[in-house]
């Protein structure tokens, strides 16, 4: 494992931002109720696909899923294999939620949470792709310590990817490019930024889908941006 230093930005163990926002529909909190203590991470131990699903699929994660439906989407397109989302608020969660009922999806577990505590849990090189799309991009220079991508938290992405394994991430704010391209130009001796031509993150990877955020953000005159990083 990769060594960390102590001032290093992964100790985000203060969740930062809202965690709940406009009172649950009577469907969405029911759900909350039933149907996420079947799908929810085991609250300790490892996470590993043969305790999630079983068997040793391969095992996708996805750090704030918002709604879900990016998460949705790709458990749907390759139901052998694993998700696990973690997400803060609450709302989404419960959104999410009906992806899973609506589906069904049998192989996605979620979790209502700090990402990285879950993440953290995860055995070193057993992740096969790794999602990162839209997280907060704390604008201000002063909140830069905030944010997901940052030296600590890519180095753990780095531990927990599988060799070849996949990091995905996308941004529609220009601050937030620029910060996360410098970011991981410190990392290249643990990823290959897979970009040759502008369209390789001007363009949405395979299997993408444009979520309701990315809807949003188009109409408001935003360019997605889209970063993949390949696991050396």
């Amino acid at each position: 494992m990769t060594a960390h230093k102590s001032g290093d930005p992964l100790t985000l163990n203060r969740l930062y931002g809202r965690s709940s926002g406009h009172k649950l529909r009577q469907g969405q909190q029911a759900l909350v109720e039933t149907l996420l203590p079947q799908v929810d991470v085991p609250a300790d131990g490892p996470i590993t696909s043969a305790i999630l699903f079983g068997d040793d699929r391969p095992l996708h994660f996805e750090i704030g899923f918002g709604s879900g439906e990016h998460l949705a989407h790709r458990a749907d397109l390759l139901p052998d294999h694993g998700f696990v989302g973690a997400e803060p608020f609450l709302n989404g969660v419960a959104t999410a939620l009906g992806h899973v009922r609506d589906g069904p999806l049998r192989n996605v577990r979620l979790h209502m949470g700090d990402a990285l505590e879950v993440l953290r849990r995860v055995p070193d090189g057993s992740l096969f792709m790794l999602y990162l799309l839209h997280p907060d991009p704390w604008p201000k220079a002063r909140h830069a310590k905030r944010r997901m991508v940052n030296d600590g938290p890519v180095g753990l992405f780095a531990d927990k990817l599988r060799p070849g394994g996949e990091l995905r991430i996308a941004t529609d704010h220009p601050v937030y490019l620029e910060w996360t391209l410098m970011v991981m130009q410190r990392h290249t001796q643990d990823f290959e930024w897979l970009a040759e031509t502008p369209s390789d993150f001007l363009d949405p990877p395979s299997g993408w889908i444009e979520t309701r955020y990315g809807a949003k953000s188009r109409r408001e005159g935003r360019r997605p941006y889209y970063l993949r990083y390949r696991r050396t």
